[in-house]
């Protein structure tokens, strides 16, 4: 019998030998960890939301808004105080998220300019030979799927090659958006994407239409001896750039705002009023055609990013606008859909997961005021490098019997770490061949280990470094440095002096040397960063991070940049279309599939 097997008996003290004590205690403490492991293959629930602040949930803080049903999957699991994205803006953060891996090193982040894909026509995304949560899981056995946003990319030579799509990335299914909400999919919003730059094209379109119609005029009365050739120059230049207009970006919302079913476009452009009805139908339809085997479903909301759409039964509930409304709307649909594992015997059989991609949206305005979310006492938001309020997230993990009720972690932990969470859960193996940033969360969730497996923390915004953080072992004190901070009104309102996002880099950043150094147990909302003055270990914290700073490089190198320039334009080839090309129109019948019958109202 093995030292495992008499943990139970009564052994006499006296015949104890020397080394069986200090192994009961090793067994003791990795048991927990051990029971996850060896427990059968769960199903994996991983839901997403979208922009959401950590602020907005009752579980964290929040008193005014009603997240019943997020706030008990909290009560009945694990929930991380200090989680945190890898990015703080969408596409890079849920590549990270998919890889467990920094998204610099697929090239799914920028070095100057754009910092998130703009167009489903587009040529950049996430490389097929990344490795994915999905990937590695269907090697185990796993039904895989994927509902709700991509925004890992499409096409790379072909509008039907779908060298991005999710289908190349290890899941089986896929439902919903290959690209992301923008306000131009709501007819009634302004532009978003490129709004500027399609502002002042329409400006010169108008200058050059008006132009032309003077020389016609002109020639025309024959007040002024114009040639014929200007004035059938200036009405070709005028021609293309309406068209370039009129092709390029007055179909933004037929182009961008589509739904896709596997390699299907199924409705282009979307109806946003059934659209959350129709991602809760598919995830209940996913769930019971898969719930004979084990199934991994990533639900990525659309809720809660700009332009808000919410039924009629969630608007004007809230005491916070349409966002609060779309935050109420989003938590039923999160309780809808954990309701569905329960009531087909899956609850102990599946590992539920909350978080968001990043922190809330502060620059996102409309005419009721502020449309993006609270991020609490963090400091900053979306876009915003490396404070708080971009990159600190919700994390919740529910697993009744495995994972203690009521347990709160405030260990740093990262996006990153659920791939390697998930594949140990799995019964599989990580590659080997390249870097993995994440760590698995097991021993942590199951309290095994009180001190998560990052003793460092790096924060990027875009592909420039501009925080990073370190877990001190000994002490237990939370230090972070910044070397680059954005310019941004910290009031909310205008945050990046009118800009969509900071920047990460040029005159909309402060470079910090020293760098702005801060103690986040004491002061988690980076309001008084520390000196040589008020810290007498200053000097001795930013260089240990320093130092840290340079291993970690080491690791670094980036892969094919896939928002170069020539990868982030529109292209028209590229252009995913059902029926004929520039007029891209389909409906799908919005009838519930076959499958269970799901409440869609609340």
């Amino acid at each position: 019998m093995g030292p495992a097997a008499r943990l139970g008996r009564a052994v006499p003290f006296a015949r104890v030998s020397p080394w069986l004590l200090p192994l009961t205690c090793v067994l003791l403490k990795t048991l927990p960890a051990a029971r996850a492991a060896d427990a059968p293959k769960p199903n994996i629930l991983l839901i997403m939301a979208d922009d959401l602040g950590i602020g907005d949930l009752g579980c964290y803080g929040n008193r005014t808004l009603r997240t019943p049903n997020i706030d008990r999957l909290a009560k009945e699991g694990v929930r991380l105080t200090q989680h945190l994205a890898a990015a703080p803006l969408c596409t890079p953060s849920r590549a990270a998220f998919l890889t467990g891996r920094h998204s610099f090193r697929s090239g799914m982040d920028a070095s100057n300019g754009y910092r998130a894909l703009q167009w489903n026509a587009g040529s950049g995304g996430l490389p097929q030979n990344e490795t994915t949560f999905a990937r590695l899981l269907r090697e185990q056995g796993y039904a895989t799927g994927i509902i709700g946003k991509w925004h890992q990319g499409l096409n790379c030579a072909r509008r039907d090659d779908h060298c991005h799509h999710p289908l190349r990335h290890g899941f089986d299914y896929f439902y919903g958006m290959p690209f992301t909400l923008v306000n131009d999919c709501h007819p009634a919003r302004p532009p978003e994407v490129d709004a500027r730059f399609r502002a002042q094209l329409w400006l010169y379109t108008q200058a050059v239409a008006l132009a032309m119609f003077s020389l016609a005029a002109s020639r025309a009365s024959g007040l002024l001896p114009v040639p014929w050739t200007l004035v059938a120059a200036a009405a070709g230049l005028g021609l293309l750039f309406f068209v370039s207009w009129y092709s390029s970006f007055g179909f933004v919302r037929r182009w961008n705002c589509i739904v896709m079913r596997d390699h299907q476009v199924t409705e282009q452009p979307m109806d946003l009023d059934g659209a959350a009805g129709r991602m809760l139908r598919e995830a209940v339809s996913f769930i019971d055609r898969n719930q004979q085997r084990p199934f991994l479903l990533f639900l990525s909301l659309l809720h809660v990013h700009i332009p808000l759409p919410t039924m009629p039964a969630f608007r004007g509930r809230s005491q916070h606008g349409l966002y609060g409304d779309n935050v109420e709307e989003m938590d039923w649909l999160v309780g809808e859909a954990v309701r569905a594992l329960d009531e087909r015997g899956l609850r102990n059989r599946t590992l539920v997961y909350f978080t968001s991609d990043h922190g809330g949206h502060l620059e996102a305005q409309g005419e009721g005021g502020q449309l993006g979310g609270w991020n609490g006492i963090y400091r900053g938001g979306k876009g915003m490098g490396g404070w708080e309020g971009g990159i600190r997230v919700p994390g919740i993990f529910r697993w009744p019997g495995v994972l203690p009720a009521g347990r709160v972690v405030s260990a740093p932990t990262s996006l990153m770490d659920v791939l390697p969470t998930a594949v140990q859960l799995a019964g599989g193996h990580l590659p080997q061949d390249r870097v993995i940033d994440g760590r698995s969360l097991v021993p942590l969730l199951q309290g095994a280990v009180t001190h998560s497996a990052h003793e460092f923390l790096f924060h990027y915004c875009g592909q420039h470094l501009h925080a990073a953080r370190w877990h001190e072992r000994d002490s237990g004190k939370l230090w972070k440095v910044h070397y680059v901070t954005p310019r941004f009104h910290p009031d909310g309102a205008g945050a990046c002096y009118g800009r969509g996002v900071c920047p990460c880099s040029g005159d909309g950043v402060r470079h910090h040397s020293p760098p702005l150094l801060f103690e986040l147990i004491s002061d988690p909302a980076e309001a008084q960063p520390l000196t040589a003055a008020t810290e007498p270990r200053f000097l001795s914290v930013v260089a240990r991070l320093a130092r840290a700073v340079a291993e970690h490089r080491r690791t670094a190198s980036p892969g094919p940049p896939q928002f170069s320039p020539s990868n982030i334009i529109w292209k028209p080839w590229l252009q995913p279309c059902c029926g004929t090309f520039p007029f891209c129109s389909c409906r799908e019948d919005t009838e519930p599939r076959e499958g269970p019958s799901t409440q869609l109202h609340p």
